[in-house]
This record gives structure tokens, sequence and C-alpha cells, in this order.
């Protein structure tokens, strides 16, 4: 006699996250797993009529940043709002494990300045309940959440916990910190770290200006903290490096990877002032691919596109001196002094002057965008603001200023910094085919002020597979593939992102064609009325982890089946055949 199925899935068009065409079939979940594709004959005790709906696995993200988040909420928005069901933290070196009391301030400081996440939402969120890093998984695996999260063990936490001062200053490592380091990375992988991650970009700093204490790692430190790691378990190396200096440290972290048999995985994006180096970047990862090395290139969406608003972290006339005179007052007020006619004139008579701001740029006004409603993310040339002040005669400065004081001052400006130096997103097409890269970058749970881009996953099914008009598109099968069963595999988990009998139950029922972002909002729902930007969703009907519904019709269930995964997943041996 047939059990009685937990969940069936009735008749959807099932992308399975393998590659293949799509189909239409029946999906039956019991005990947190599929347990049949097809025909499915007996009834469930609960049934999704999934005709003429899209059903793919849950997306498994990468690169999220929900460190901070995962300590003092169970709903790791917004990414369970994008059909994300596995969410990886850890990412870019920063993190709040291991950690002595005496560098609580330190690693708040360090994530504020990185990720842009503000120190008291920080300060009051997080419980510091723990000090090492088995002690933080512990910790964590008494939680539960509306998805799965793994973590990895951040490089400036654990350079900072083993070598103090001089860690965070970036003084060389001593053959005593390397080996001190590496027998706590390799208890980290042992409490379940799905790896390691570091950083070498200027632009990680912390919020008192200081670079990120991982700058300048030496090769001998990086060796032996992945060589510790990857001997006691699977464990994958994550790095974020900048253009300018690419040729000397991505062929250092080679070096690393091949002497410890270490996989990597690092991001890859397009710059302005070199916009085919990524291509060349991308040659060197396909060489050393050529010769084993296990790589994965993690390649934003769209453009990594910074939101520029009076109610946001930063805006074009910040540097001014008439806007710094108001800059601290409550927004009402704020705005009430910008309508005023001498101050506008003020401000706009003024130069920016110089920040030593990583994510301030002089305002480049033929890369400044209204975003619209719907958003775009690929507009034209003839879109900006620079060309639109042309056209008017007018200074675009005034467009910007204008367009600021709109929806009783949070109107946003969107000027997209990497992927967009061709004025479109040709380049991402190409990055997102290369044999090594996942999408990622997405970071959920950070940049709370300034960029919002956890909607990630779903705009990959909506400009990718459906929306686009400026270039080619991609299969509705490619992308659920891309960021379902292929990032999962990136990290070493083997038990999901695939629809097929033994694998995780976590799956997405996405109505396709009603499936759309809406523009970025402000929202102040962090701990102390923090402010984070989100992005509202529609179209996913059901998002299911481990055979629960957590999303219904966009709205969450209340249910968290989601916790902690601690280490490498694979599938049962009885499901082997499967895995493959």
């Amino acid at each position: 006699m047939t059990s009685t199925p937990d969940l069936v899935i009735r008749c959807g068009t099932i992308a399975d996250g393998k590659g293949g065409d799509l189909y239409e079939a029946d999906v039956a979940i019991s005990g947190g797993k599929i347990t049949e594709v097809g025909k499915v004959s007996a009834e469930g005790k609960e049934e999704i009529d999934a005709k003429g709906k899209l059903v793919a696995p849950g997306f498994v993200d990468i690169h999220t940043h929900y460190d901070g988040q995962v300590t003092w909420s169970q709903d790791i928005t917004p990414s369970s709002q994008n059909g994300v069901t596995t969410a990886i933290m850890g990412n870019c070196g920063v993190g709040f494990a291991p950690c002595r009391p005496s560098d609580h301030v330190r690693l708040i400081q360090l994530m504020e300045g990185v990720e842009d996440i503000p120190e008291p939402v920080l300060s009051a969120g997080i419980p510091w309940a723990w000090e090492s890093f088995p002690d933080y998984m512990e910790w964590l695996s008494k939680r539960s959440f509306d998805m799965d999260i793994g973590a990895q063990l951040p490089h400036a936490a654990l350079r900072v916990y083993v070598m103090g001062e001089r860690g965070a200053r970036r003084d060389p490592a001593t053959p005593e910190d390397n080996r001190a380091m590496a027998k706590l990375a390799g208890d980290a992988v042992r409490s379940g770290a799905l790896g390691f991650s570091t950083s070498r970009t200027l632009n990680h700093r912390t919020s008192t200006g200081d670079y990120t204490p991982t700058l300048k790692a030496g090769e001998d430190e990086l060796t032996a903290i992945a060589d510790a790691m990857h001997k006691v378990g699977r464990s994958v190396l994550q790095f974020v490096l900048d253009q300018s200096t690419v040729h000397e440290d991505l062929p250092m972290m080679l070096r690393v990877a091949e002497t410890t048999k270490c996989p990597i995985s690092f991001s890859v994006a397009q710059a302005d002032k070199a916009p085919r180096r990524w291509r060349q970047t991308m040659d060197t990862i396909n060489e050393a691919a050529g010769r084993g090395l296990s790589i994965t290139t993690q390649i934003a969406a769209r453009p990594v596109g910074l939101l520029l608003g009076l109610e946001l972290s930063r805006n074009p006339f910040q540097t001014h001196p008439s806007y710094r005179a108001i800059a601290h007052l409550p927004l009402a007020e704020r705005l009430a002094r910008l309508r005023q006619a001498e101050v506008r004139a003020a401000i706009l008579s003024e130069t920016p002057t110089s920040t030593d701001d990583p994510l301030f740029f002089r305002p480049n006004y033929d890369k400044m965008y209204l975003l619209g409603d719907p958003p775009d993310y690929e507009q034209p040339p003839e879109n900006a603001l620079g060309a639109q002040a042309r056209r008017q005669g007018r200074q675009p400065e005034e467009l910007a200023y204008d367009a600021m004081l709109t929806d009783e001052g949070r109107g946003m400006l969107y000027v997209p910094f990497l992927n967009y130096a061709d004025g479109n997103l040709d380049a991402v097409h190409e990055m997102l085919r290369e044999p090594s890269a996942v999408p990622g970058l997405s970071d959920g749970g950070a940049h709370c002020g300034i960029i919002c881009d956890a909607s990630f996953p779903t705009y990959l099914l909506t400009h990718w597979t459906r929306d686009r008009t400026r270039g080619e598109k991609l299969s509705i099968p490619f992308v659920v593939a891309a960021q379902s069963r292929k990032t999962a595999l990136s990290v070493g988990l083997h038990d999901r992102g695939v629809i097929a009998p033994g694998f995780k139950a976590d799956v997405n029922v996405i109505d396709y064609d009603r499936l759309h972002l809406h523009p970025p909002k402000v929202h102040y729902d962090l701990p102390v009325g923090g402010r984070r930007l989100l992005q509202q969703v529609d179209g996913y009907d059901a998002t299911i982890v481990s055979g629960v519904v957590t999303q219904r019709g966009g709205k969450a269930t209340g249910a968290r089946p989601g916790k902690l995964v601690r280490g490498a997943q694979s599938l049962q041996s009885t499901f082997g055949a499967a895995a493959s």
C-alpha cells in the first residue's frame, strides 16, 4: 500500500536543476525529501496546484553576509522572499567568530565599514554568546530559520583573534601565528564550516577608515589555513580581489589552491577602467581549471549598482559644504531646507570635495540613472541624467537634486559601478556562460543603505529569461541550474538543488508570468529601528524548505524548518545514482 505523501505539487512545469528541458510532472514530498517525480497517484496530506506554474529547486545563494541577522532574526529576509532556501554567510573575510570580548567593537566597525550595516544595529542585535568559531556554530545550531544557513570562517576575525593588534594593523604573520590560525581553521571545519573567506581589496575598510586586516596577508598564511581546513574536510576558499592587483593576487591564490588542493571561489566583475580585464582573468582561470584546479567564479546578475538618496547612506551632494551643514537634520527637516531656493542654489553652485570613502565616487552623470518602476537595470546611455540634461539644456546636478526630492525626499538615483562599462549587460551574459561561473554577490544581509541586490535570484529569471530587450537571453533551465544545483555543488552541498527522488525537498512554485520586482524602498525593521533597502517581489506562489511551506503568495507562513548546515552534505548512499 502506497504511503500518503506529506505534500504533492501537482502538474507543475519542472525545471529540475540539471539544465535539461522543461517537462510537466507531479512532485511528492515526505520526511523532508523528494520521494517521487512523475505521475503521483497518491493524494498528499497537503497539495499545491502548480498547473501552468514553474516548479524549480530552492535557490542556493553563496554570498549573503547574514552573519549578524541570523543572530537576531529567524527570518532571513529579503533572500527568503526571492526563492532562496539556503544562504551562505561569512563572506569576504568578515564575520563575528572567533572573537574575544575585547574585540567586539573592532569586528563591528569592520562589518559596518565593509558591509554598510550600522553599528547601533549590530551592537544591539548581536548577543555575543560565543567566543570560538565552534561555539558560534553550536549556538547557531540551536536556532531555526525560514531557510537553511551555512557559514564560512572569516579571515579577518581569525587573524585578529590570533594576532591581536598586530593582525588588525596587517603585520606579517609569524610561523607561530600561522600554526595557531591553521589549528583553529581545522577546528572550524570540524564544527561545520563550509570554507574560509578572505579579502584583498582596498574598498574593504572599517568604519574608521582602516583597511581590512586581511589585505596583504602572505601566501604562507593563506596556505597554512587552507591546507589545515581541506585536510579535515571538504572546504572552499572564497576571496575577493581588486582589479588593479589581480595580476599579482590571482596567481598567488591559484598557487595556494594548487598546493592545498582546496577548491576556490572568487568574484569576477567588469570594471570601467579596464573593461576587458575580466576576460583575461577568466582565461587565466580556465587555464588553471584545465590543470585540474577546482575553481568557481561568482558573477553578479546585473550591474553592482549604488542607490543614492537623501534617506540613504550616500548622495551626490554629501561632500558639498552647504549640504554638509544640514546633513545631520532628520529627513523631513532636511527636505524642507533643500526645497528653499537659496539652499538649492548654494548646493548646486558647489563642487564635490575629496573623500577617502571607497563607495563615494565623484558624480559621473553619464552613468547615473533614474531606476524607474518597474526598475530597469539595463538602460541605454541616452537615459542617463547627463544625456537628459544636455537635451533639456540644463545641468545634470539639477536633475539629480530634483529627483531626490520626489516622493517626500525618498527619490533614488541609480549608479551602476561594476558590470556596466559598455552601457549594457553583454559582458555579464558572457560571464554567466563561462564553465566556472555561478551567480553570486547578492549581499542580501549587507549594504543596507546603498545597495539592494538580494533580488539577484529573481532578476536572473525575470530579466535574463523573459524581459531582456537589449541583447541575448538565457534559458530557464540554464538559469535555474546555475543558481540551485551549480551553486550548491560549489560549496559542497550535494543533497539539494535538484528536483529528483532522494534530494532535499527545497522547492519553489513560481507564477513565472507574474514574477515581478518592485522598486527598492527603505524599511526601518532592523534592531533599534535600523534602516535597510528592500524590494517587494510578486510571483512566488510557494517556497518550500525541507518539505515545509515557508512562503505562500509572497507572505511568510511563520514556519521555520531551516537549520544550520554543518559541513559538506552528500545524499544517502541509497540515492547515490541521483547524486550524479
